[in-house]
């Protein structure tokens, strides 16, 4: 089944059943997902804005070029969604708790955005911007951070040995979270 161009303004898809199909420039405002089954269904130069998607179920799952606007995604398991194309954006969405393990999320902006104890663990963040963002307890583990633009966020904390940071940017006052591992006090 295939969706184009509609639009899904308050709907309760907990309560109505979600349809597995291709959606393609459509847009979902003030919509109920949580712990919705996405598995194979497609999104495509879509718009998600004001929705909560907490818990949703993800095998490969597309998203191409979709846009989320103060929707509340914790837990959102986007490394079980579909690598090919995967482009996404964020701003002034709850994603604490997601995981972006392993995913290839170059050039990805999030604004505005709760990001504490997320995973990044693996990923390709090359270019990314993180604009006033919590990333309180994010993980970064064997992370490509090049290029990455974190400085205008804060609560950032990982060892810069075990990921990729070259030119990547911070504040002055968010680059002591750099050096937590060493267990110095500075003043």
């Amino acid at each position: 089944m295939e969706f184009f161009e509609e639009k899904f303004t308050q709907i309760n898809f907990v309560q109505e059943g979600f349809q597995r199909a291709d959606y393609e420039n459509c847009v979902f405002q003030n919509c109920q997902m949580q712990a919705l089954d996405l598995r194979q269904s497609k999104f495509i130069n879509c718009e998600f804005d004001s929705c909560d998607m907490t818990n949703v179920q993800l095998l490969n799952t597309s998203f191409q070029e979709v846009y989320f606007v103060n929707c509340k995604l914790v837990g959102f398991p986007f490394q079980n969604a579909n690598p090919f194309l995967f482009e996404v954006k964020f701003e002034k969405c709850n994603l604490r708790l997601a995981s972006f393990y392993k995913q290839n999320i170059k050039k990805t902006t999030f604004s505005e955005s709760k990001l504490e104890e997320v995973d990044f663990s693996e990923a390709n963040l090359m270019g990314s911007s993180f604009k006033e963002c919590a990333l309180n307890g994010a993980i970064f583990d064997r992370t490509n951070l090049e290029k990455v633009d974190f400085s205008t966020s804060f609560g950032i904390a990982f060892d810069p040995e075990k990921n990729q940071i070259k030119k990547a940017k911070f504040s002055k006052e968010n680059v002591v979270g750099l050096l937590q591992k060493y267990n110095i006090e500075i003043s």
